[in-house]
């Protein structure tokens, strides 16, 4: 309790000057937008954002008014209103946190539905966006938030209002407020239409300097031991930095944005081709707050440089495997292209004051002592370095041109006779081959698990959700949620005669009120076990391998699910990624896979059964999607058919729903995919057949018309054992399909 009275000192943190320069410029512009702080876990995201509470001035309110009315223009609609003009008090900034498992009725507030029901009364009791209004709302973990939160912080952003309307009650109140959020990208993305909400970005790490993480130590215990007598220690500097902020705000409208400023920004915009003209505008207001903190009335080509590096990173156009961050020499061109032939709008003047972004709390919150404005920093002091990217880029061509990657089943010169356990690997490392590039992601078929779960909110398998449509009506389970007006006037209706109702209406209690049950779509743990022996390499099939797993994690990305990843090889088999919700980091896992030696099935299998295990136990609700990646071939150790044969029966009769992405090359196929399918009672699809577009025959077989090439007879013989339970396309379409890919094979 001690810390959440006296928060860290702003001025006291250390290094990290992106991320104080975007926080202070929000204080001085909250025009800006807000800011999103990405970066690894322990970096002091949290620390930072709540010290700027500290540093926001004063609001005027109306006294009384729930909902932070500003007295000098109070609202009309306000339901605590209507309110006088002038007068009223004033108190601080309000710093208002979202917990990621807050309901929507903690956020937008709720209505005292019993006491409506039975005394005929609006009650409404506001909620945190009401309490943020004309403050700062901050959102730690903002990438775990659920989906149907995400999108009311939308609407509230994009409308500065809150809308409530349940049953015939309607409520609308003023909702302005600074969107601060953090994340761990490790942990997940944020959906684009968030991201494009947040102002400006920035990319914290942390410091490999090591006097400058001893620092960090010592500030941190002397705080820790006496937070009140620290905070007295660096009064000083944070009484200097309120001071800097007002001079900041109180400069803010004489600042001078100029024609050459404006069509850098535009120019800038274009040429990273963000979309929508969101951007401009952030930029344009990041460049004017950056003038004014640095006690200029002009902005210059280093705040529209600094600008664009803090607006433009999570703006521009890129697949959600693409390395973040903004490409600095093409913007240094962008700038010259459109600036003044000395490479300046007048940047470079002495007598602007004291211009140091980060307001001379650097650690050691003494003051600066240049005059000029800073000099853009070096790519490895922003964290935005293309070269510290997690993902590999698109490989190059000479011209410039991206190169297509190596088709499915496309040969190279010198390898068609490397073995399973054959030449042509890591010199050292017999057999292991150099891991292969990925081929073009597609649209893959949808996979889903059948059935009705209860696991988080997301797009893929059918479950009970707290948004969705109204399937039916149940008792309260603690505290009402949505309630069904039908259903309850139906539960109390046998009961008025004995209630000794003498007029119009229902006489209600408790027990009669029902809820809404409501089903929508789940996300899942989709956990992928990767074949990664020399069969793989030898056949040329990692590449379209790889692409088909990429097409698979985009779709997980699109759909909030979960991921993770077991390989297999030579003796054994490990966890190439424990299940988390950043596809980004699987995808560069699979990118740096070697291949090599023999085919561990059944050692695969137990290690995918034993992740599964644990996710059970940590949460049960969310449900699992295994999808096995192999040819069938077993091959390592003893009896290897066998083993495997056991481990897939053991995933069988735990309820696992499994996928075999059939990997098989070549004019004959063993239909080895389509027997491990069977054993693990789940369904097998070939790299072909995971196309969106290939899905011809499931559309055929669902609508009631004849499939091309006859009827399969495991679609005529119903779900069982060998018609794996996960859907393609739709439930029916992927019975329909079971055991199919295997017995072509054997066909041909």
């Amino acid at each position: 309790m001690s810390t959440i009275r006296s928060p860290y000192p702003f001025s006291a943190i250390v290094g990290m000057s992106d991320l104080r320069l975007a926080l202070l410029l929000n204080a001085v512009s909250p025009a800006v937008g807000g800011v999103l702080v990405r970066g690894e876990k322990g970096t002091a995201k949290s620390t930072a954002v709540r010290a700027l509470a500290a540093l926001m001035p004063e609001v005027a309110v109306v006294p009384g008014c729930r909902f932070s009315c500003d007295p000098a223009a109070p609202d009309p609609d306000c339901p605590d209103g209507p309110h006088e003009a002038g007068g009223g008090g004033a108190r601080p900034a309000a710093m208002v946190e979202l917990p990621v498992g807050a309901s929507e009725d903690r956020l937008v507030g709720a209505l005292d539905i019993e006491r409506a029901l039975s005394e005929g009364v609006k009650a409404y009791q506001p909620g945190l966006l009401a309490d943020a209004h004309r403050g700062v709302l901050y959102v730690d973990e903002v990438n775990l938030l659920h989906d149907h939160l995400v999108d009311l912080l939308l609407d509230a952003a994009a409308m500065g209002a809150s809308y409530v309307e349940r049953e015939g009650v309607s409520v609308r109140h003023a909702a302005r407020f600074l969107l601060v959020g953090t994340m761990n990208p490790e942990e997940g993305e944020l959906r684009p239409q968030l991201l494009d909400r947040f102002g400006l970005t920035v990319e914290v790490t942390a410091s490999r300097d090591t006097d400058e993480r001893v620092d960090v130590v010592r500030r941190r215990l002397a705080y820790e031991a006496d937070p009140a007598a620290f905070r007295t220690s660096w009064a000083d500097e944070e009484q200097s930095l309120r001071e800097r902020i007002a001079a900041a705000r109180d400069l803010l409208p004489g600042v001078r944005l100029g024609d050459e400023a404006l069509r850098q920004i535009a120019a800038t915009c274009a040429a990273f081709e963000v979309d929508g003209m969101r951007a401009d505008l952030v930029m344009a207001r990041t460049a004017t707050a950056l003038a004014a903190w640095a006690g200029r009335t002009d902005v210059v080509a280093d705040d529209v440089r600094q600008a664009a590096l803090l607006a433009l990173p999570h703006r521009r156009r890129r697949n959600p495997f693409d390395a973040p961050g903004l490409d600095e020499d093409k913007l240094d061109e962008t700038l010259r292209q459109h600036g003044t032939p000395d490479g300046g709008d007048g940047s470079g003047s002495d007598d602007d004051g004291d211009d140091d972004p980060d307001g001379g709390p650097d650690g050691g919150g003494q003051p600066p002592e240049s005059d000029g404005p800073p000099p853009p920093e070096a790519p490895g002091e922003t964290g935005r370095d293309p070269a510290d990217a997690p993902l590999p880029e698109p490989r190059q061509s000479g011209d410039g041109q991206q190169e297509p990657s190596p088709a499915s089943g496309e040969a190279e010169a010198g390898s068609a006779q490397e073995g399973e356990d054959g030449a042509g690997g890591t010199p050292g490392r017999p057999g292991e081959k150099a891991p292969a590039p990925a081929s073009e992601p597609f649209r893959a078929r949808t996979l889903s698990v059948p059935g009705l779960g209860e696991g988080a909110a997301g797009r893929r398998s059918r479950a009970r959700t707290a948004h969705g449509r109204t399937t039916g009506a149940r008792r309260p389970r603690g505290t009402l949620g949505r309630l069904h007006v039908a259903a309850t006037v139906q539960a109390a209706a046998p009961h008025q005669h004995v209630r000794g109702r003498s007029g119009p209406g229902l006489v209600l209690r408790r027990d009669d009120l029902r809820e809404a049950v409501k089903e929508g779509r789940e996300g899942n743990l989709v956990l992928f076990a990767v074949d990664a022996s020399g069969s793989m390499a030898a056949r040329k099939r990692m590449g379209a391998v790889k692409g088909a797993v990429l097409s698979l994690l985009l779709d997980a990305y699109q759909r909030r699910d979960k991921v993770g990843m077991v390989t297999f090889r030579r003796s054994g088999a490990e966890v190439a990624l424990p299940p988390t919700s950043s596809v980004e980091a699987a995808a560069a896992r699979l990118e740096s896979l070697p291949t090599g030696g023999r085919t561990p099935l059944a050692a695969g299998l137990l290690k995918a059964r034993d992740v599964l295990r644990v996710e059970r136990m940590r949460d049960a609700a969310r449900r699992p999607l295994l999808i096995v990646v192999t040819d069938g071939r077993a091959t390592g150790g003893a009896d290897p058919a066998r083993q495997a044969q056991r481990a897939a029966r053991l995933l069988e009769a735990d309820g696992t729903t499994s996928v075999v992405l059939d990997c098989e090359a070549g004019p004959v196929r063993l239909g080895l995919a389509g027997d491990l399918a069977r054993d693990l009672g789940g369904t097998a699809v070939t790299l072909e057949e995971l196309r969106a577009d290939a899905v011809t025959d499931l559309v055929r077989h669902a609508t009631g018309s004849r499939p091309r090439g006859g009827t399969d007879p495991a679609a005529r013989r119903g779900p069982g054992r060998g018609h794996g339970p996960a859907a393609t396309g739709s439930a029916t379409a992927a019975e329909s399909r079971a055991g199919t890919p295997a017995r072509r094979g054997r066909a041909a």
